[in-house]
């Protein structure tokens, strides 16, 4: 069972509840490996998605999540809602609480506006994205997506790059993968990185040179342009020349390393053009769609966890029809 009811940053969770996730995304990614992907452990509860800003990836994968558990959905649209209004919303979460919602998952611009909604409503939360504060099940996801790929996760060498500092990828990332016992260099240039970067607690570099060919993981940010109230960087090719991965940096790498991307991708910016149009050329090393697979089965871990009668973990899933 899980320590905490609600998701709300990497920091709520102890590392037997990152284990226990691990686990049952596991199982859950066997399911999906399967014909029929449907699990009926939560016939009866109610799954509510709550974004208040765009997304694909993880709105559509936390609703397909919730339907191969065999939960019901319900989708939030707030240019549709009485948002429009003045209604707050407080009173908003708490109306769709009295039709009886079993969970939220919810994502919003605010950093921070997680808490406060918890701190008013008593429905589980899980933070969908805050602003550029949090993005749990990310992390999780792409710590999946290491584990398939290396048998322990101690000592990895991971270099994150790019747009530190508008980045809840990134923050949730680091967190999650020290707690884990990986060392974390991050690559990125003074303008790209927090006032304090000493917060982090990890070594900086100004180049993905320095870093290419001793890493473990290559995890390429996209860069934030839609959090980016001025322009960090003086251009295109001066951010590729020092942060992008391009074809000859790819060859570079370790044998078994692997690269990954939370997507979408910014093609040409972070990633080049070719090594995009070519990824399943180069030895399966490059997980961004995997991590995308995986995202599924994650988050199916997490609203089973939290929903679940008993919610011990992968024993009590039950897979009949």
């Amino acid at each position: 069972m899980l320590s905490v009811k609600n998701i709300t940053d990497i920091d709520c969770l102890t590392v037997a509840d990152i284990n226990l996730i691990m686990e049952n995304a596991e199982t859950f990614s066997e399911v999906l490996s399967r014909d029929f992907k449907k699990v009926p452990a939560l016939r009866g509860k109610t799954v509510l998605n709550m974004f208040f800003e765009s997304s694909t990836r993880t709105r559509n994968s936390f609703e397909i999540a919730a339907k191969r558990l065999g939960a019901d959905t319900m989708n939030f649209s707030a240019s549709a809602s009485s948002l429009n209004k003045g209604e707050s919303i407080i009173d908003t979460v708490k109306t769709l609480q009295s039709m009886i919602v079993d969970l939220a998952i919810i994502r919003h611009s605010d950093s921070g506006v997680i808490d406060y909604i918890l701190s008013k409503t008593d429905i589980p939360l899980i933070n969908a994205g805050d602003g550029k504060h949090q993005h749990p099940t990310q992390a999780l996801l792409d710590l999946y997506t290491i584990r398939q790929n290396y048998k322990t996760f101690k000592n990895l060498k991971v270099a994150i790059v790019g747009d530190i500092v508008n980045s809840r990828v990134a923050r949730s990332d680091i967190s999650l993968f020290k707690k884990m016992c990986m060392d974390v260099t991050l690559v990125s240039a003074p303008m790209l990185m927090p006032e304090n970067p000493d917060y982090f607690g990890s070594k900086i570099v100004k180049s993905i040179d320095d870093v290419i060919e001793e890493t473990d993981v290559l995890y390429m940010l996209r860069m934030q342009f839609e959090r980016q109230a001025k322009k960090y960087y003086p251009s295109v090719q001066e951010y590729n020349r020092f942060f992008s991965l391009d074809k000859k940096r790819l060859e570079r790498i370790k044998e078994k390393s692997i690269i990954m991307h939370p997507g979408p991708v910014n093609r040409g910016i972070e990633i080049s053009e070719q090594v995009m149009d070519n990824m399943e050329n180069f030895n399966g090393r490059i997980k961004i769609n995997r991590q995308v697979e995986n995202g599924l089965a994650v988050r199916m871990a997490l609203i089973y966890l939290i929903l679940a009668a008993g919610g011990a973990g992968k024993d009590n899933i039950e897979t009949n029809n």
